[in-house]
């Protein structure tokens, strides 16, 4: 018997889904970080997608890039140690536009 999460990685490669599952871990990942480390920003930023080594995130308000950049050290660190996260080395905000 096996763990079904255990199958999904191999499932996802047979697939050619690897890197949208690569994705959808990040994304989960740094929705974590954001609401463990920056609370009041939590629900109002979204990783869009991994460049490289960089993160793209759009945040909903400026206020909110503010403070996602003052934090970004701490919070490339945090992603790059928890699971589901890589060892970025920039973190990229922009500002959703309505």
């Amino acid at each position: 018997m096996e763990r079904i999460g255990d199958l999904i990685p191999e499932a996802a490669r047979r697939l050619g889904l690897e890197e949208e599952l690569r994705l959808a871990r990040a994304i989960a990942t740094w929705d974590a970080i954001v609401g463990e480390r920056v609370p009041a920003a939590a629900g109002a930023t979204r990783l869009r997608r991994i460049d490289g080594m960089s993160l793209i995130v759009e945040a909903d308000a400026p206020i909110v890039a503010q403070e996602l950049r003052m934090r970004t050290p701490e919070l490339l660190e945090a992603f790059r140690t928890a699971p589901g996260g890589i060892a970025a080395t920039d973190l990229r905000i922009g500002v959703r536009r309505v």
